[in-house]
């Protein structure tokens, strides 16, 4: 059974930071490119973030100078780490995985709340 639990999201004040974590189980961590998208009310779900197998990563423009998506295969977990956080910002994010041959997402975490607010 394959699962990506994502935590730590919450209520966050703007120019605040936090960081995002999603630990996979029942794949092969090594066999995924993995990334991070959001979804804000009322807007479709978009890519944030993302991070090859190789650890080659790319951002989406509104958050490329305030993020770090990073992973550890060891722990098969993915980390984004968001920085000088905007109103803007607040939105579902979901953690993803791709398989290297898929052209698709395969599987989707639940998805973890991130509200920016004063």
């Amino acid at each position: 059974q394959v699962q990506l639990v994502e935590s730590g999201g919450g209520l966050v004040q703007p120019g605040g930071s936090l960081r995002l974590s999603c630990v996979a189980s029942g794949i092969i961590f090594n066999f995924y490119n993995m990334a991070w998208y959001r979804q804000a009310p009322g807007k479709q779900r978009e890519l944030v973030a993302h991070i090859t197998r190789g650890g080659s990563t790319n951002y989406a423009e509104s958050v490329k100078d305030r993020s770090t998506i990073s992973r550890d295969y060891a722990k098969n977990t993915v980390w984004m780490h968001m920085n000088n956080l905007k109103p803007e910002d607040t939105a579902v994010y979901y953690c993803a995985a791709q398989h290297y041959a898929s052209e698709s997402v395969n599987y989707w975490g639940q998805g973890t709340q991130v509200t920016v607010s004063s």
